[in-house]
């Protein structure tokens, strides 16, 4: 019988995944490095190895959590769907990846605009990639079928931003972010079958 190893993940994906607890346990302005390490069973040097400090962790840990959730929004809709079940798909996905992710996701939007210029590239590049991912995806064939031309950048953008709002708010007082689902759907339905 052949013996299997178990291969260790690699230190930075262990400390963000610290960072992620600990924000998930006391928020990120209580999360200290030291709380960091303590879950990523590391060290402070191990820490410093990898990251300046810790908004430069908090930076990537939310870069690579966006990445997750344009991804998933990207994999659960199906191109060729009727346009108003592809916003199904999308709402859906985007509701549970924030599910798994609340006190990520209500970090994102609170606490990363809070350290000013540094995270402000991060800020920009998350919303541009939403924004085309919702301008490709309302330029799919379900969409063109119902005579439907792409949302347009500042729409998306508009859409994006009172989600994003809503998001926090659910989050912020305890709510169940399925509860999103429905203003979400009725919102993007509006927006994009009216023009």
């Amino acid at each position: 019988m052949a013996e299997t190893t178990t291969v260790p993940a690699p230190v930075a994906d262990r400390l963000l995944d610290g960072l992620a607890s600990s924000i998930g346990e006391r928020g990120y302005r209580d999360t200290t490095v030291a709380d960091v390490v303590r879950h990523a069973r590391t060290s402070k040097r191990t820490f410093y190895q990898q990251f300046a400090g810790k908004d430069e962790c908090l930076i990537e840990l939310l870069r690579r959590n966006n990445a997750d959730l344009i991804a998933a929004i990207a994999a659960a809709v199906d191109p060729d769907a009727d346009w108003q079940a592809q916003i199904r798909q999308a709402v859906d996905a985007y509701i549970e990846h924030i599910d798994s992710r609340a006190a990520i996701t209500l970090c994102w939007i609170r606490e990363a605009p809070a350290l000013g210029a540094v995270a402000r590239p991060l800020h920009r590049q998350v919303m541009a990639e939403l924004t085309e991912l919702l301008v490709t995806l309302t330029g799919s064939a379900g969409f063109r079928r119902a005579g439907l031309a792409p949302v347009t950048p500042p729409l998306a953008l508009i859409l994006l931003g009172g989600l994003r709002e809503l998001t926090a708010l659910f989050v912020e007082d305890g709510r169940d972010v399925q509860g999103l689902a429905e203003p979400a759907v009725t919102a993007a339905t509006a927006l994009v079958g009216a023009r």
